[in-house]
């Protein structure tokens, strides 16, 4: 007999862990799966800081979901002996009228957010560290920050083991099936389990469970640098804001210098490089730093020292880049979050509760229209 659970969550990361802590929290028997080490660095939630920011170009929509993220991280700070959450101000920058710039506007006017609009040469003066052309614009929003996401993890791990959720990890999902009575059986490379429902939090895998999200969750090839700044004291997360940039090379985002050597930054989809999950080049190349140190020498020269680190992780991209959280229109007793498209970490913690809403009544409070599945 396979052991029966209420609630099964497939892939315990940044996602999964919050959907198995508020599961748990509701009274649920509920079992947490992860092929990997809690935490790992095999898909998209390490690499010791991501954004949280309430400004939110992506789409004013966006807003309502960030405050209650807000308020859940720091809950969730209060039960860790971690900090979690850090705030800096975030910066929001590029060329006049962009859409980087105009959306962030947009997001902090529909929402009554405090912001101030700075010059490139205004945000200069202000922070040294930023060297952006003179009339580029910027919006500043003083709540923005960075999460610590393996302690987020850990924090959601340890909260749900408290409140007596089951997690196993080292032990890889190979496939789930609908059951008679309207459940689940879900088969390991160890064992088999039932349940009465099942959230698919896997990440860039999530397709090969999903066939409606074949083509709609694209795994991606991701490069972080960490480069030694020249001046160190102006990239300390009093001097130096979580920023979103938009250049004629693309749209990149950074860090200031947090618990390893080396300011942190990116280039949204990299080399826009798809990729299977299971197989790709994981080690990053001299291409890599290229491209990523061309950058940093143009608009952070201050920042573009000796480099100190570079990691790969992965996106899982949606068509229009906005997230999948909804229930298979077939197997309802399925709720799925996936397609986060390099975006989605800073709203675990809400949605962990939405994905628990979604589990166990088919249905959430909050706004998450412009999730639905049905949408491809």
């Amino acid at each position: 007999m396979a052991d029966r659970y209420d609630v099964i969550v497939l892939g315990v990361g940044g996602m999964g862990s919050a959907t198995v802590a508020h599961l748990a929290e509701r009274g649920v028997d509920v079992l947490g799966l992860e092929r990997y080490d809690i935490p790992h660095s095999y898909g998209s939630s390490h690499g010791n800081t991501r954004i949280i920011r309430l400004a939110y170009a992506e789409h004013p929509a966006y807003v309502p979901l960030l405050e209650r993220a807000y308020e859940l991280w720091d809950n969730l700070e209060a039960d860790h002996d971690r900090q979690l959450r850090y705030r800096t101000g975030s910066i929001d920058a590029g060329p006049a009228g962009d859409p980087l710039v105009e959306g962030s506007r947009r997001s902090c006017e529909e929402h009554g957010l405090t912001y101030e609009q700075l010059s490139g040469a205004e945000l200069g003066e202000r922070y040294p560290g930023y060297g952006l052309p003179e009339d580029y614009e910027a919006i500043y929003q003083p709540d923005g920050g960075y999460l610590v996401p393996e302690q987020c993890i850990i924090a959601h791990v340890n909260r749900a083991h408290r409140a007596g959720a089951t997690i196993r990890a080292r032990e890889r999902v190979v496939d789930w099936q609908p059951t008679a009575d309207g459940g689940v059986r879900v088969e390991t490379d160890y064992d088999r389990y039932e349940a009465d429902k099942l959230v698919l939090t896997a990440g860039s895998w999530a397709a090969q469970f999903v066939d409606a999200l074949e083509g709609v969750a694209v795994p991606e090839r991701q490069v972080l640098a960490w480069l030694q700044p020249h001046e160190p004291d102006l990239f300390t997360p009093a001097r130096f804001p979580v920023w979103n940039l938009q250049v004629p090379e693309g749209r990149y985002y950074g860090f200031p210098v947090h618990d390893v050597p080396g300011f942190k930054f990116g280039r949204y989809n990299h080399r826009e490089e798809t990729v299977d999950p299971d197989a790709f080049e994981r080690e990053p190349t001299q291409a890599d730093e290229r491209l990523l140190r061309t950058f940093a020498e143009q608009y952070f020269p201050e920042g573009a020292g000796p480099t100190m680190r570079l990691q790969t992780c992965l996106f899982t991209n949606t068509p229009d880049d906005h997230f999948v959280l909804d229930t298979l229109p077939d197997h309802p007793q399925v709720a799925v979050g996936a397609g986060f498209s390099g975006h989605g970490f800073k709203f675990a913690s809400v949605i962990g509760e939405i994905l628990a809403d979604l589990a166990l009544e088919g249905e959430t409070d909050h706004p998450t229209d412009l999730f639905s599945l049905d949408r491809f």
